[in-house]
């Protein structure tokens, strides 16, 4: 077995590198640079057949997928003749949504004999199970977490987002296509006069994946950086979907956790 890393940009393919047994061939999506790692090769969508023909040369077997990356633009006079009878059906399934989009993708490799592995297939210490990391949580943190997971699971269900913010059963913000940070610093910019009373309760951030969600790809990443958005945010904590969510650096977010007073719950369906 030979993998191939596909990555975007962000923290997780080299945490993914670190947990697997042997370095696989590292190959980036064109202005998706990760951090931390130097790709062994680089490619574009409109060269996609070019790239497939590409790993099969490297004895590629296994192919995962890790980090962010928004659909990139086209350029017309790049596509060669062969990739040019693929890109109407991914074009379409662009159209339909992100979870449509992956699906594409996800056929594409499977039809050139590539085996998807997900992270938990590589890496499954990134993926806690049900329990605590950090703290603990109220009753009113436990309607929250129970609010906000109905809330992103209608988000899935419409293909818009995998997170929400809940405080005393009012929903503050939803992640949309700017992404969880984004959210984040606008809950943090809400004023104090809008949101409730903070000693009946300070809310949580919820992550999940989409319901229906290859889980192969794109699950939802919380790490470090989380941490800090949340407690600038007023929060009590995070809670997530347990085995549905990638924790980047689980020993650091609960010790930056504590620090902030905020509790990290992998919250059992």
């Amino acid at each position: 077995m030979k993998t191939a890393l596909i990555t975007g940009r962000g923290g997780l393919p080299a945490a993914l590198v670190a947990a697997m047994p042997a370095r696989p061939l590292i190959a980036s999506l064109d202005g998706f640079t990760p951090d931390g790692l130097t790709p062994d090769m680089g490619f574009r969508l409109e060269r996609l057949v070019p790239f497939l023909r590409a790993l099969h040369d490297q004895n590629i077997t296994h192919v995962t997928f890790a980090g962010a990356a928004q659909r990139p633009r086209l350029d017309p006079a790049l596509i060669d003749p062969a990739t040019a009878e693929l890109l109407p059906a991914l074009m379409a399934a662009m159209a339909q949504g992100d979870d449509a989009t992956l699906r594409a993708v996800i056929a594409i490799f499977e039809d050139e004999g590539f085996t998807i592995a997900g992270v938990a297939d590589i890496a499954p210490a990134l993926i806690p199970g049900p329990g605590f990391l950090a703290g603990s949580a109220t009753d009113a943190d436990t309607r929250d977490a129970t609010r906000a997971a109905s809330i992103v699971a209608a988000l899935g269900t419409v293909d818009v987002g995998q997170g929400a913010v809940v405080q005393q059963g009012l929903c503050l913000g939803v992640e949309a296509l700017p992404g969880t940070d984004a959210m984040l610093r606008a809950v943090a910019g809400i004023p104090a006069t809008l949101r409730p009373d903070p000693a009946k309760g300070k809310g949580l951030f919820y992550k999940a994946p989409k319901p229906g969600q290859d889980r192969r790809i794109d699950l939802p990443t919380l790490g470090p950086d989380t941490i800090h958005l949340v407690a600038a945010a007023g929060l009590g904590g995070i809670t997530w979907a347990a085995g549905g969510v990638i924790c980047l650096d689980p020993a650091a977010m609960a010790d930056l956790a504590a620090e902030n007073g905020l509790f990290l719950w992998s919250r059992a369906p």
